[in-house]
């Protein structure tokens, strides 16, 4: 099985390139960043945690594909992840171009996490339509696939409309597309249509959900997409659970803290579960 690790890169905690480093090092597979452009003071949307106020590192996370970047230059093998890219946010565009960037530059390592977003106040400062952003996720992820495959690209859709362009460089191969978020009808229809993976948060109630997900891919006629349970506390039953599942590739949880802290969660994971 595959370990990779994830971290909430804040100005404040060990820098990304640092722990790609010293993750790959280690002999981790992965390194996955979240998204969060910034987080309105009064809001409505109450805390993903359930923690009565939301953590002070929500609105001081690094930019993901800047510190990708910074951790591509100083890594040679390890995979690196956007977990998860807030696509609905974002100029499909400008982020088609940034991601075949960075994936130039990590010789074809980058894996895209993308995710429909919680927090309504953030999402309306970009101009998302909240009850629509799934529709958004989609064209925009089918349009930046475009962008990266034709050699003249162009995309009509609801959100998203472009003539034929040109717009290099293209990605080293297919960037897989993991969606995040939790097991629904809904969810695992946008996996199967247009999806690498699904990327579920934490892990819990993966064994129940498989079977739906798995029927989903055949009703879509394609074969079972993998599954990477993500931002997980591990245990050595947990690990071996999703082992007997079938389950390829898992990614840990590491604190949000500095280098002396990280790095001691790191040696403790190699050497537990490596």
């Amino acid at each position: 099985m595959r370990l990779g690790v994830t971290m909430f890169a804040t100005d404040l905690t060990m820098a990304p390139h640092e722990l790609a480093r010293e993750a790959e090092a280690r002999g981790f597979a992965s390194l996955y960043l979240p998204e969060h452009t910034h987080i309105p003071v009064s809001r409505a949307t109450p805390p993903p945690t359930g923690d009565g106020t939301l953590p002070a590192e929500y609105g001081r996370t690094l930019d993901p594909l800047v510190s990708l970047a910074a951790a591509a230059v100083v890594t040679e093998r390890i995979t690196l992840g956007t977990g998860i890219l807030l696509s609905a946010q974002r100029d499909p565009i400008v982020t088609a171009k940034a991601v075949a960037t960075l994936d130039r530059l990590a010789g074809g390592r980058v894996a895209l996490g993308v995710g429909y977003g919680w927090n309504a106040e953030e999402g309306a400062d970009h101009g998302v339509p909240w009850q629509r952003r799934r529709a958004m996720v989609r064209e925009h992820v089918l349009a930046m696939r475009e962008l990266w495959t034709s050699e003249e690209a162009s995309f009509k859709g609801e959100f998203v409309e472009f003539e034929p362009s040109w717009s290099w460089p293209k990605p080293d191969g297919r960037v897989p597309v993991l969606l995040g978020g939790a097991p629904g009808p809904t969810l695992f229809e946008h996996v199967a249509e247009y999806g690498d993976g699904w990327l579920p948060i934490g892990g819990a109630g993966v064994r129940e959900a498989l079977p739906r997900l798995r029927r989903a891919c055949a009703d879509a006629g394609r074969p079972m997409v993998p599954v990477v349970p993500f931002g997980t506390l591990p245990s050595a039953e947990k690990l071996d659970h999703y082992a007997s599942l079938g389950i390829a590739e898992v990614v840990l949880r590491v604190p949000a803290g500095g280098r002396d802290m990280v790095l001691a969660c790191l040696d403790e994971y190699a050497s537990s579960y490596l």
